[in-house]
C-alpha cells in the first residue's frame, strides 16, 4: 500500500533488505513501529573480562600478520566523570589517505584468510542455484492498469511491470538494470497520481539512503512510458504523496550536503523540511511546505486521505512508536482549484506571507497515530495509545477532543499485536495480527469493527506483502515461511467466496521444493530475569540432533522490528549446504508482542536483549542442537552491535560471529548521519544517566581477552560498505582495529581465532544491494564460519 512509504521506516536501523523490500512493494505496517513480560530494568554492569574464551577453531591466523594500525593515543575525554580513550578517531574520516590504506590492507588479509576457506566456492554455487527463481511483488492496480515488480532471478535489481488487467500483455514500466554498469543503482520507492498516468519514483545508488525523485507518464491504454525532465535532489527518508490534482506531490529534503559524493560523508542530518513540487517547475521553486528550525531532529512525515482532501502529517522524533499527528484541509485554502496545481508558495515556510493553516491533532509524543481511513472529518486511526498490542479508533476532527475520548472500532487483543490495518472498498477493514510471532489476517466492519472472516493461511508464517485501496474489494498478499518461498493471494472482499485464491506460486529452479524435507518448531529459551524467548527453529528432517551440527542463530532486538518466519535463500544454503540447524530469536527490543516488550529492551533495559541471545545460545546446546563450537551467531545493523556486544560478554559460548554492518561505537553513533534519531532506543550518550548504562556493553570499549579457558574471541568476520551512509563504515572499522590490537597485538598473544573485516565497494546497508554483491558476500561470510566451526559440505 503505496501510502505506507512513511520516513521513519528508513531511518530505523532496521534489517535493512526486509525493510526496502517492504517500502517498495508494501505490507502497510506502520513505520511507526515495526507478550511476554517487559523485564525490568538492568543493572549497570561493571566492565570485566568475560571468564572463558571461546573454543579454538579450525582455522588459525597468526597475529603478526594482523596489520600495524596506529593508536593515537592523545584522544582521550573525561565523559561523565569516566576517562574513555578514542584511539582509532582518525578511522572517522572516510576520505583520509590513512583510511583507504586501512581498508586496502584489511580487505588484503581477509582476501588471504578466505583463500583458505574450502567450501566458499561451493556455496557460492548452491546459493546461486537457489537464488535463480523468479521473485514477484504483489500487483497493484493504479489508474486502469497493474503494476508489479519481477526478478527473473539473477538481475541485479527487479524490474518494474505494467499491464492493463491481470491477464493482460506485459511490459517494462522501468528496469532499474539499465541505469547502471554494475547494478548499484536501486529503484528505492514509487508513488502513482491518483488517475496512474505519472509515477513519481526514488532511485539510490551504490546503497547510498540519499535518493533523487524522477517523474514518469505512464499512457493507461498502452502502458508506454517517457520520462519528464523534474528531478530532484538532497532527498532521504522522504515521503511521496500526489495532491488529486494529479499536478504535484509532496516530498521530503535535507539541506544540500557539503560533500558530492552522497553516500561516503558522516555528517549528520538535521533539519528536514517537507516540500510540494509542482511538475515541470525546477525544484528551486518548491514550496517548503513545513519545517521545524526549533526542533531539528524532528522527522515529518506526508500522507494524502484517501478522497484527496486533507494533507496528514506525521511528526517524528527518533524512532519510538510515537508520533504527533498534523493535517490541513486542502479543499479549504484559497488557492485550491480543479483546474490548476495548488499554489504553496504563499505558505513557504521560510519567505510566504501566509501561515499555513495547520491543524494539531495531536501535539504530543505520547503514543503512535496511523491513517487508516476517512469519511470527511470522521477519521479512523490506528494507535497504541493506552493500548500496548494497538488498537483501531475513530474521531471526527471537526469537533477535536483528546485521544481519550475517541472511540474504539478494534479494541485492542488481549494478547495478539495489531500488526497493520487498511481499509478497501465499502464496509470492510483488513487487519493483520500477529500471534506467537506467527501473522493472523482478518476481515472486519470498517464500521463497527466486528470481525467478519478469518482469512485461512496456509500455515505458520508471514504475510510478507499487502496490496489493496481504498476504491477497490480486491486485494492481494504474499505470504512464506522458513522453507516456503511463498505465493501471492487474491481475495475479492466483494465475492461470495471469501477464501483466499492463488494468483501466483513462486517455485525454486527446478520446481524444488524444500518444505517437505524441513521440519520447523517453535521453542522458548528462559532469559536471566525468568522471561520466556521465542525462537523458530528449522532444520532438515533426520539432522542428528546430539550437539554436532552446525547451527545459524539469527537475532536483532531492537527499533519494534518484528522477525517473523521469512523465506532465504541464503539460510536454505546453509542448512542444505552443511546440514545445518537454523534458529531465529525474537528478543526483547523488537516489536512481536507490542509496546511491552519492545520497551523491555531498550534504554536501561538493553542488557536484556543481549541476555536474552545469550540464554538462546545456551538453550540450543543444552538441548543438544548444537555446541559452542558449532555455533555461529549473525546479527545486522542493530543485530550488528548485539552479536559484537555477546562477543564481548560471552565469547565462550560461539565459535563463529557475522557481524553486519553494526553500531559497534555507541559513545559517538548520535553524531554521524541518522544516528542522533536512534537515542529513542537507545538513549544518548551525551546524558550521564544513559552513558551509566551504554558505555558497560558499547562493543569499541568492552574488547576484553578473556581471562580464561583458550583465552580467545570467537572468529569475527565484520562486514561493511563504503556507500553505508545509516551506519557509518567508520564502527566497524574501529571496532576491528580495537579487536586487532586488544587480541592479537602482542607476540604472546592466545588469539588464533581470525579477526577480519569485508569492506565492500559501492554498497550500503543492504536495501537495493545487487543480487551479485549479496551472494558474493554471503558466500565469504558463511564460507569462513564453516572452515572456522568445522562444518563439512554435505549436500550432494
Amino acid at each position: 500500500m503505496e501510502r505506507r512509504q512513511l520516513l521513519v521506516g528508513a531511518a530505523v536501523l532496521g534489517t535493512s533488505m526486509a525493510v526496502g523490500w517492504c517500502l517498495l512493494h508494501g505490507v502497510p505496517r506502520p513505520l511507526s513501529r515495526m507478550f511476554g513480560k517487559a523485564g525490568i530494568a538492568s543493572k549497570h554492569r561493571h566492565i570485566t573480562a568475560a571468564a572463558s574464551g571461546s573454543p579454538a577453531g579450525k582455522l588459525a591466523l597468526d597475529p603478526s600478520r594482523y596489520p600495524k594500525i596506529r593508536r593515537d593515543e592523545s584522544i582521550l575525554e573525561t565523559l561523565h566523570g569516566v576517562e574513555v580513550a578514542d584511539p582509532y578517531r582518525w578511522l572517522e574520516d572516510p576520505d583520509s589517505k590513512e583510511t583507504q590504506q586501512f581498508v586496502a590492507a584489511q580487505n588484503e588479509l581477509t582476501s588471504s584468510v578466505l583463500s583458505q576457506c574450502e567450501t566458499r566456492q561451493q556455496f557460492n554455487d548452491l546459493l546461486t542455484e537457489l537464488f535463480d527463481y523468479p521473485r514477484y511483488s504483489c500487483p497493484r492496480r493504479h489508474g486502469h492498469r497493474y503494476h508489479y515488480s519481477y526478478n527473473t532471478g539473477l538481475q541485479a535489481q527487479g524490474v518494474l511491470y505494467s499491464q492493463g488487467s491481470l491477464e493482460g500483455e506485459e511490459s517494462i514500466l522501468l528496469d532499474p538494470n539499465t541505469l547502471s554498469d554494475d547494478g548499484t543503482v536501486a529503484l528505492s520507492g514509487t508513488a502513482f497520481s491518483k488517475d496512474g498516468q505519472l509515477m513519481a519514483y526514488k532511485l539510490s545508488s551504490g546503497g547510498s539512503d540519499w535518493v533523487y525523485i524522477k517523474v514518469l507518464s505512464v499512457d493507461q491504454e498502452t502502458g508506454e512510458t517517457a520520462d519528464l525532465e523534474d528531478k530532484l535532489e538532497y532527498v532521504k527518508f522522504s515521503s511521496l504523496a500526489w495532491t488529486h490534482d494529479h499536478k504535484g506531490f509532496f516530498y521530503n529534503k535535507f539541506p544540500e550536503p557539503k560533500k558530492g559524493d552522497l553516500g561516503t560523508e558522516t555528517d549528520i542530518n538535521l533539519n528536514q523540511q517537507l516540500c510540494y513540487h509542482v511538475l515541470g517547475q525546477p525544484q528551486s521553486k518548491d514550496a517548503i511546505v513545513w519545517a521545524c528550525p526549533d526542533h531539528p531532529a524532528w522527522m515529518l512525515g506526508a500522507e494524502v486521505s484517501a478522497d484527496g482532501r486533507f494533507l496528514l502529517i506525521s511528526v517524528r522524533e527518533g524512532t519510538q512508536p510515537t508520533n504527533q499527528l498534523w493535517y490541513v484541509d486542502l479543499q479549504a485554502l484559497p488557492e485550491f482549484s480543479k483546474e490548476a496545481a495548488l499554489d504553496f508558495t504563499p505558505y513557504d515556510y521560510n519567505s510566504g506571507p501566509k501561515a499555513l493553516p495547520v491543524v494539531k491533532l495531536v501535539d504530543d509524543f505520547e503514543a503512535s497515530y496511523d491513517y487508516v481511513a476517512n469519511e470527511g472529518t470522521v477519521f479512523t486511526f490506528q494507535t497504541n495509545y493506552q493500548a500496548p498490542l494497538y488498537r483501531v479508533v475513530r474521531t471526527d476532527v471537526e469537533f477535536p477532543s483528546s485521544p481519550s475520548g475517541w472511540q474504539d472500532v478494534i479494541p485492542e487483543h488481549p494478547k495478539d499485536l495489531l500488526d497493520w490495518a487498511s481499509a478497501l472498498k465499502g464496509d470492510v477493514l483488513v487487519a493483520c495480527y500477529v500471534a506467537d510471532v506467527a501473522s493472523n489476517l482478518q476481515i472486519h466492519s470498517l464500521a463497527s469493527g466486528s470481525t467478519q472472516h478469518e482469512v485461512k493461511l496456509p500455515g505458520i508464517g508471514s504475510v510478507t506483502q499487502f496490496a489493496g485501496k481504498r476504491e477497490d474489494s480486491e486485494f492481494f498478499f504474499g505470504f512464506s515461511s522458513f522453507t516456503e518461498p511463498g505465493a501471492t493471494y487474491r481475495l475479492d472482499t466483494a465475492s461470495s467466496n471469501m477464501e483466499p485464491q492463488l494468483f501466483r506460486q513462486t517455485k525454486l529452479k527446478g520446481g524444488y521444493v524444500p518444505a517437505p524435507q524441513f521440519v520447523t518448531k517453535q521453542e522458548f529459551a528462559i532469559s536471566k530475569d525468568g522471561t520466556r524467548v521465542p525462537m523458530f527453529i528449522t532444520h532438515k528432517k533426520g539432522t542428528p540432533l546430539d550437539g554436532t551440527a552446525p547451527t545459524l542463530l539469527y537475532g536483532y532486538g531492537g527499533f519494534n522490528v518484528n522477525l517473523t518466519p521469512g523465506f532465504s535463500p541464503t539460510r536454505l544454503a546453509f542448512m542444505l549446504g552443511y546440514g545445518g540447524v537454523l534458529a531465529v530469536a525474537n528478543l526483547r527490543g523488537g516489536g512481536e508482542y507490542g509496546l511491552k516488550w519492545h520497551d523491555g529492551g531498550t534504554h536501561g533495559n538493553k542488557q536484556n536483549v543481549f541476555d536474552d541471545f545469550q540464554a538462546c545460545a545456551e538453550y540450543l546446546a543444552d538441548k543438544k542442537y548444537t555446541s559452542a563450537d558449532k555455533l555461529i551467531i549473525q546479527g545486522g545493523s542493530n543485530g550488528g552491535l548485539l552479536v559484537a556486544a555477546c562477543s564481548n560478554q560471552r565469547p565462550d559460548l560461539f565459535g563463529a560471529v557475522i557481524a553486519q554492518v553494526g553500531v559497534m561505537d555507541m559513545l559517538r553513533f548520535h553524531k554521524f548521519t541518522i544516528g542522533h534519531a536512534w537515542t529513542s532506543d537507545y538513549g544518548n550518550p551525551d546524558h550521564a544517566e544513559d552513558f551509566a548504562y551504554i558505555h558497560p556493553y558499547s562493543p569499541v570499549h568492552n574488547v576484553r581477552a578473556p581471562t580464561g579457558g583458550t583465552r580467545q574471541y570467537p572468529a569475527m568476520i565484520i562486514t561493511t560498505g563504503d556507500h553505508d551512509d545509516r551506519v557509518v563504515p567508520l564502527h566497524s572499522h574501529k571496532l576491528t582495529a580495537t579487536l586487532q590490537h586488544v587480541l592479537a597485538g602482542h607476540e604472546d598473544s592466545p588469539q588464533r581465532n581470525p579477526l577480519i573485516t569485508r569492506i565492500d565497494v559501492r554498497a550500503g546497508h543492504g536495501a537495493g544491494k545487487p543480487t551479485k554483491k549479496v551472494i558474493e558476500e554471503a558466500a565469504d561470510s558463511f564460507g569462513f564460519a564453516a572452515k572456522v566451526t568445522g562444518a563439512k559440505w554435505v549436500k550432494e
